[in-house]
């Protein structure tokens, strides 16, 4: 008997979908059944992640966009609308670093975070809002980050991006509560992938010193959570931040 697909006939939008955890939130998503919007600022690389879901026999389609341009975030909305007709489900994944201490941080810096984390998950959620308040139905979950509400050194940039989205998270989360949309974000922690990989051994062992559970999540730990927030299991869930870090901040 085969497992019932809880995504099944869903459609899912993910920003940076290509790569990292966003390629692992969209193999969670089509393994429930979701048929997959794949966005990124390089469309060889979404075509690629495509080509893969699709020859596991995912309907998975690829999409160039600048999230920190709100003209491109329409135009890609459009496009998905065009291709699948629906939009039930949109993940605002895409995001960046430019980590150094804030009097060597440059302007450029700071504005490039700020504009693809904080206002590209604006741009799409602007964009995607329509569709879904017009269908009377929808889930959004955003990427933050625990640095966002603990704040870290050396980032202040990324930590006021995430920041930015948690307050972004509640806000339409109650803009959009009677139009049965739910909004919520995730906060990872220390996460194991090619980024965190760039890490000195040090600044390894700095983060596992005050990680309770002693080790790193994985991509597919986030893709978990956020699977629960995409699901009708969630559907009393609106306006949450769910810390995925291991215990890092309690």
């Amino acid at each position: 008997m085969s497992k019932e697909k809880r995504l099944e006939g869903k459609v899912a939008l993910v920003t940076g979908g290509a790569r990292g955890i966003g390629k692992a939130i969209c193999k969670r998503l089509a393994d429930e059944g979701a048929k997959l919007a794949i966005v990124d600022i390089l469309l060889a690389v979404a075509e690629q992640t495509a080509a893969e879901f699709k020859a596991a026999g995912i309907d998975a389609a690829a999409f160039a966009a600048d999230v920190s341009k709100l003209e491109s975030a329409n135009e890609t909305i459009d496009a998905v609308l065009e291709k699948f007709g629906k939009i039930d489900i949109l993940v605002n994944n895409a995001g960046i670093t430019r980590d150094t201490l804030i009097m060597r941080m440059t302007e450029q810096d700071w504005d490039l975070v700020i504009a693809v984390n904080l206002k590209g998950t604006f741009n799409f959620t602007k964009a995607a809002c329509r569709p879904m308040m017009k269908a009377r139905s929808g889930k959004i979950v955003n990427i933050a980050s625990v640095v966002g509400r603990m704040g870290n050194a050396g980032q202040a940039n990324y930590s006021a991006s995430k920041a930015g989205v948690i307050g972004l998270t509640k806000t339409t989360a109650k803009e959009f509560a009677t139009r049965n949309i739910q909004v919520n974000a995730v906060a990872p922690g220390y996460i194991q992938t090619e980024m965190t990989g760039k890490l000195s051994e040090n600044a390894t062992d700095a983060f596992l010193s005050v990680i309770p559970m002693k080790r790193g999540g994985t991509p597919e730990d986030v893709a978990n959570v956020v699977y629960f927030l995409c699901s009708d299991d969630s559907n009393y869930v609106t306006g949450q931040v769910i810390n995925i870090d291991g215990g890092m901040l309690m």
